[in-house]
């Protein structure tokens, strides 16, 4: 790991091109280091590409104990989708509904897509471990472990200095940005080579109108504190996948063996009076059977195909056995707990519980994230969140309209229409019914939408 230190050993008072250099080998540190091998690994999860399963060989061993690969039996490899699930569940469950806030001030500061920033954001620090958002002037954005380079102060733990870069493949020029606490600056590398293509400057600009010659840049101007802040999905700091991964690939390699099984083991074949046949012509007449489906046989030889059940017994209870304890592991909200038969709102919430749990600590480092990023744009707002939940439709509005006598109808049109699914439409239907409010005490009328033809034909005098 580079800290923060290291930079300033290797970068103070030396040459624009020893920078660059530095800049370049850094990069290339992190691209090696554990963190990045890491995110790596987590995104193939997430994307249902199990390392450990695309890795996975069949072999044989010849009479001299020589190790060969199977290329004739089957070898599938079948990828769960679990991780994939369980990090959309937590980004769903406390993020779907967006973030509210307390005065309105953290939303605006922070860019009208920051609630789609921060599932991104919120993404890629349960898949990869970490995640960084840039507080851009006036909105945020997002890097993480595949694209930033961070360096961490040895005494205080924060970031100093980064370095965001990008590449389409190897043999294309390199871009890079050196984010410092005084200016960013831009480079690009071609073939090695490094040059500037955007000299250091601030992160805020100072402009002066200037009626005579236009618009003018009086003065670059930065943040009080590195505008760049790290989120993490748990305490641990790491990814999401690394307590589940080995529970994931068990059961991926379960499923595969079992499938193999099933492709190779319900039929096998006997050959009677072929003494004279060694195992090339026995490999040969099986070659030809699979493909053709027939095949030719010598004087009173005879062939019979065998059918036996594979065993699937034991690998159903250790693959409902596993599954059960990667639910628990992952603290995820299991819908088969609740499938069969109407559940009602108390199981469905027992069920949620160890989600809750999880939920709770993923929530902190959010706020705190968000709260760093607040402290940049100099704004005072605590962000609240609604966690969306699936639930008993019919007995949670019931249960929302049974406390109508101590609750307010903003609360209750809210809550209704959120539990429906329609929460975009809060705002269009408290509209709604506050002009109807209105004309009935005018008019000691109902608005006319709500007659809507019932008392058609009478007309107001």
């Amino acid at each position: 790991m580079i800290t923060y230190q290291d930079w300033l050993k290797n970068t103070e008072g030396k040459s624009e091109d020893e920078k660059m250099n530095y800049i370049l080998s850094c990069i290339n540190s992190h691209k090696s280091s554990d963190d990045y091998q890491n995110a790596i690994i987590g995104e193939d999860y997430f994307n249902a590409r199990n390392t450990t399963i695309t890795k996975f060989e069949k072999w044989l061993y010849t009479a001299t104990g020589q190790r060969v690969k199977d290329t004739i039996s089957p070898n599938h490899k079948l990828a769960s989708r679990f991780f994939y699930r369980d990090v959309t569940q937590a980004n769903a469950v406390l993020l779907g509904n967006g973030i509210k806030w307390k005065n309105g001030a953290g939303g605006k500061a922070l860019g009208e897509d920051f609630d789609r920033k921060i599932i991104d954001a919120g993404r890629y620090a349960q898949v990869q471990g970490k995640a960084y958002g840039f507080f851009n002037l006036d909105h945020v954005d997002i890097f993480y472990i595949l694209n930033f380079v961070p360096f961490v102060d040895e005494e205080d733990s924060l970031i100093k200095v980064g370095i965001r870069f990008w590449q389409l493949d190897n043999d294309k020029p390199l871009r890079a940005t050196l984010f410092e606490l005084d200016g960013y600056t831009e480079y690009l590398y071609k073939e090695g080579k490094g040059q500037i293509m955007t000299p250091k400057q601030g992160y805020k600009v100072k402009v002066k109108i200037n009626e005579a010659d236009g618009e003018e840049i009086e003065e670059y101007q930065n943040y009080p504190s590195f505008p760049i802040v790290p989120l993490y999905a748990n305490d641990l700091k790491q990814s999401e996948l690394i307590p589940l991964r080995n529970k994931i690939d068990a059961i991926d390699l379960i499923s595969s063996g079992y499938a193999n099984n099933v492709d190779e083991a319900f039929l096998f074949w006997t050959i009677t009076n072929c003494g004279g046949m060694d195992d090339k012509d026995l490999v040969q007449t099986l070659d030809k059977l699979r493909k053709l489906h027939a095949t030719q046989l010598d004087g009173d030889q005879e062939i019979a195909a065998n059918t036996v059940e594979a065993p699937y017994q034991g690998r159903e209870a250790l693959l409902t056995r596993l599954e059960k304890e990667l639910y628990m592991d992952a603290m995820a909200f299991n819908p088969y707990d609740i499938a069969s038969g109407t559940a009602t709102a108390t199981q469905i919430e027992a069920a949620y519980d160890p989600l809750d749990e999880k939920l709770d600590i993923y929530e902190r480092h959010i706020s705190e994230f968000i709260s760093r990023l607040l402290d940049l744009a100099g704004v005072k707002d605590e962000p609240t969140y609604d966690r969306n939940y699936h639930t008993n439709k019919g007995e949670t509005i019931e249960n929302v309209l049974k406390g109508a006598l101590y609750l307010d109808d903003e609360y209750i049109t809210e809550k209704i229409l959120i539990t429906l699914g329609d929460k975009d439409k809060v705002d269009e239907v408290m509209k709604r019914k506050a002009a109807t409010d209105i004309n009935r005490l005018t008019t000691g009328k109902p608005d006319e939408e709500d007659l809507n033809g019932d008392q058609e034909g009478e007309q107001e005098v």
